[in-house]
């Protein structure tokens, strides 16, 4: 092995980075825009430092040594440093270009993505998003990768090794159609609530949720005619149908031709949050995206 550090190229640390995370030559020569033998000729440099194999082959691609996943977590640290030090100290948003990754469900695309691009068209320009759906069992990995900078989450889903901050808190609402029957009166008793035919938005495709739960506390029931997994769908069938839908308020507001009513029993709403990783905590750019996401959340809710 070699102790010289004078002696290490700052490409061999992306290299096995690469290599970690991807656990294949030829993908993490894609990640590198290199060649295959290129990257094979830095991965033998790299056992030559380090005096370790650093991967063996197996049946999936390469499995790292236990030398090579102990070099993972500071080689991630020290590649992020350089980056932040190669950085402007100062933060120019209207001159800024970069690509932020953002994980979100479709109700937080609606609650804070729509606002956060339209402060950020006018704002910082050369900044362009990247949405992708939330992924709960790879939350951390892919925050700790690099591969999304930012997750927009709750306090109960997100892991306690990243950094978060909530955003604000959402309640429930009923939405239905203006004509609606039950519209007219302006308010709807427990009776009329569960005598409807009512929409569930469940990932799982389930029929029960928060609504039935708080039901369940009094003793009550209620029909669920349809389970879908995206809230995107919910105002067409409503405006369409006679049915009825507890949803979060942010995004009831969002749409015509809908009435919104309070529901006739408590349902404990939930907490919007953001989390992200050490990697990205003291980055100027992303410290300035956190806050602006901070600030459209809150004029929302004014």
């Amino acid at each position: 092995m070699n102790n010289d550090i004078r002696s290490l190229d700052l490409n061999l640390l992306k290299a096995l980075d690469a290599l970690i995370d991807e656990g294949s030559v030829t993908r993490a020569a894609q990640r590198l825009s290199l060649t295959q033998p290129a990257v094979s000729g830095m991965l033998t440099r790299l056992r030559d430092y380090f005096g370790d194999p650093l991967f063996v082959r197996a049946q999936r691609g390469m499995v790292p040594t236990a030398r090579a996943r102990e070099l993972a977590a500071p080689v991630k640290q020290i590649l992020t440093d350089i980056s932040i030090l190669l950085k402007p100290a100062h933060f120019d948003p209207l001159s800024a270009e970069m690509t932020c990754s953002i994980m979100a469900t479709d109700y937080a695309l609606k609650a804070v993505i729509v606002p956060l691009m339209s402060a950020l068209k006018k704002r910082a320009p050369g900044i362009r998003v990247a949405v992708r759906p939330v992924d709960d069992e790879r939350l951390f990995s892919l925050l700790e990768r690099g591969d999304v900078d930012l997750a927009l989450v709750t306090p109960a889903t997100t892991p306690g090794d990243l950094h978060g901050r909530a955003l604000y808190e959402e309640e429930y609402v009923c939405m239905m159609r203006a004509d609606h029957p039950v519209a007219a009166s302006g308010t709807l008793s427990l009776d009329q609530f569960c005598a409807q035919d009512h929409i569930l938005v469940s990932s799982e495709g389930g029929f029960w949720g928060v609504t039935d739960e708080a039901l369940a506390t009094l003793g009550r029931t209620r029909h669920v005619g349809m389970s879908v997994n995206s809230f995107l769908v919910l105002p067409e069938i409503l405006r369409m149908t006679d049915m009825i839908a507890v949803v979060p308020r942010r995004l009831a507001l969002q749409h015509e031709h809908l009435t919104i009513m309070p529901p006739p029993l408590d349902v404990p709403g939930f907490t919007k949050s953001m989390a992200w990783h050490e990697r990205n905590h003291r980055d100027p750019a992303h410290q300035w995206i956190r806050a602006l996401c901070v600030e459209v959340s809150q004029n929302a809710s004014a």
